[in-house]
């Protein structure tokens, strides 16, 4: 996605309500170094740390420097299918961890726990990682891999890709996103358009029936920013307000409905917003003044407020500022402040939450320390692995 914080945004506020005194000890010891960070589940290999042992604080990715990625983001969720797929600064993409549906776009179905390169690509500037299928963005252009169950790979068929195939009838696409099952790109017009799995209303066409080439989600215009989470997504328009569409059982769609949407619906009760990030079933929007609603499920306390209650409707962050990046996994949440320090909350069964523990988490903790270097993150919709870089 393209990650830039506009929109005149005030002066961030310090972070003097966040306590963080679980995680003190263990990252103290964790070193500061270059590399690209990840811990979590890691059965596949997408720790890219040459193992497949979960972590439960953060190890560095095999020769992947921070300084050497755009972008990062990270698919899968089950235990063979976990993988990430990350572009360099030299336009090229690498990739690691489980391959079953070809998702490592190296043209074989062999996983791999260390990074390498995506066969035949180069130019790229944006890259999205689905549950079994991945995207990249170059000169304007689509290209897809991996799963293509119901169209995913938007080439016209269902026949999975092992290799880079190009996604039919889009040009000028300044980024591209990720749900499970679907895929969404934002053109330079501000148009959006998507393909993929329906049966939720997640492609937001107004029906449930599944495209296998892009098209259009009627209504919206001027849109700057897109995220997509597991089976919905959200788009956010240039005047700081927010549309989303899809699954909405967890109330994910932010309209005090648990219906889904198979068309846009505007999110309540949220304006000024500078940034939008989603989860697997839930959802994050970052204001101009620099403070943090969320809504959607939270039976893990993935929304950070301190509580186990789904939000139909936005909810402030306590104590939660200064946020430059942050996602949402399956049933946790990891946020980056403009310190470098790296938080976590929620749900933490293999120690997704960095903290050395594996102790569920409400409130956020932290996983690295700030002066860490991090300045963006990543996770699976559906998994429990997370990055910084």
């Amino acid at each position: 996605m393209t990650y830039a914080y506009v929109r005149g945004a005030a002066a961030l506020l310090a972070l003097a309500a966040l306590t963080v005194p679980r995680a003190e000890t263990a990252v103290a010891s964790e070193p500061r170094d270059s590399w690209v960070r990840a811990w979590g589940a890691n059965a596949g290999g997408q720790l890219g740390d040459g193992t497949t042992a979960d972590r439960q604080t953060p190890g560095s990715v095999q020769g992947l420097a921070r300084a050497s990625v755009r972008e990062l983001s990270a698919g899968g969720g089950n235990s063979t299918n976990g993988f990430a797929v990350a572009v360099l600064t030299d336009g090229t993409v690498q990739s690691w961890g489980g391959n079953p549906s070809g998702q490592l776009g190296d043209g074989t179905l062999v996983s791999r726990p260390f990074p390498a390169a995506v066969s035949g690509l180069s130019g790229v500037t944006e890259v999205a990682a689905g549950f079994q299928s991945a995207y990249a963005v170059g000169g304007g252009r689509v290209f897809a891999w991996g799963d293509n169950a119901y169209g995913l790979l938007g080439d016209g068929g269902t026949a999975a890709a092992t290799r880079p195939v190009r996604v039919q009838s889009l040009n000028k696409v300044k980024d591209v996103a990720a749900g499970c099952y679907h895929a969404v790109a934002l053109r330079e017009d501000g148009t959006v358009w998507t393909w993929g799995r329906a049966n939720l209303g997640q492609l937001g066409l107004g029906d449930t029936t599944d495209r296998n080439t892009p098209q259009r989600v009627p209504g919206l215009t001027d849109v700057v920013e897109i995220s997509a989470g597991c089976h919905h997504t959200l788009a956010r328009l240039a005047d700081g307000t927010v549309r989303a569409w899809g699954h909405n059982t967890s109330g994910q769609l932010g309209d005090d409905s648990l219906e889904r949407g198979t068309s846009p619906v505007e999110v309540h009760h949220l304006s000024e917003v500078a940034r939008v990030f989603v989860g697997g079933y839930h959802s994050f929007a970052v204001l101009d003044d620099g403070s943090v609603r969320a809504w959607g499920a939270n039976s893990h306390g993935q929304l950070g407020d301190g509580s186990t209650v789904v939000r139909t409707t936005p909810v402030p962050v306590p104590g939660l500022d200064e946020v430059i990046d942050m996602v949402g996994g399956h049933r946790h949440t990891v946020a980056v402040r403009s310190d470098g320090s790296v938080l976590a909350w929620g749900e933490n069964t293999v120690g997704q939450l960095g903290d050395a523990t594996t102790t569920d988490s409400p409130t956020p903790v932290a996983a690295l320390p700030a002066g860490s270097g991090a300045t963006r993150v990543s996770t699976a919709d559906f998994g429990r692995s997370s990055y910084a870089y």
